[in-house]
């Protein structure tokens, strides 16, 4: 029996070192995304002014850094800086054009591509969201607000290039 138990003791070491190992590998939890998009004034007023992101930064690649990156085989380009606040290890949201529509046909439903189809903002309120959004003028999907649960409601919209965005919190 203490044999057993000193081999399952082991196992479990061997488990738990190999998560730490992995848990490690990362400098940061934070997936920052980069979005190229076909107009980069109706992007940044869409997320600022409906979704509520602040700009925090920007910067510029220039066309050698975008050449041996292989980022771009050599295109300079400009990038916005995009967050939902303005705190170290919140998501970026970062948000650039080549001034050209997408190659493809934006997605109506999640089904439609592969890729990144949508991402999830949880909120406090749903209610200046849903305010924006009228006052822009964009499109609720589905037969949003949907409730989940006793307390919270589900909004989907789409941004301008297709990004179908889901807000999460209670209506009010």
């Amino acid at each position: 029996m203490k044999q057993i138990t000193f081999y399952f003791l082991i196992l479990l070491f061997l488990i738990s070192s190999y998560q730490v190992t992995a848990q490690n590998e990362f400098s940061s939890a934070t997936i920052e995304f980069g979005v190229v998009v076909s107009d980069i004034e109706k992007s940044l007023d869409f997320y600022t002014n409906v979704i509520g992101m602040s700009k925090v930064g920007e910067f510029d690649v220039n066309e050698e850094f975008g050449k041996i990156s292989g980022l771009t085989g050599g295109l300079p380009f400009h990038v916005d800086v995009l967050k939902l606040e303005d705190k170290p290890g919140a998501t970026q949201w970062k948000l650039m054009s080549f001034e050209k529509d997408a190659a493809h046909p934006f997605s109506k439903y999640i089904q439609d591509d592969t890729g990144v189809q949508y991402i999830t903002i949880n909120v406090n309120s749903l209610k200046p969201f849903l305010e924006r959004i009228k006052k822009h003028h964009i499109e609720l999907l589905g037969d949003t607000p949907v409730p989940l649960g006793p307390d919270n409601h589900f909004v989907l919209i789409s941004g301008p290039d297709g990004t179908i965005i889901e807000l999460i919190g209670p209506l009010e």
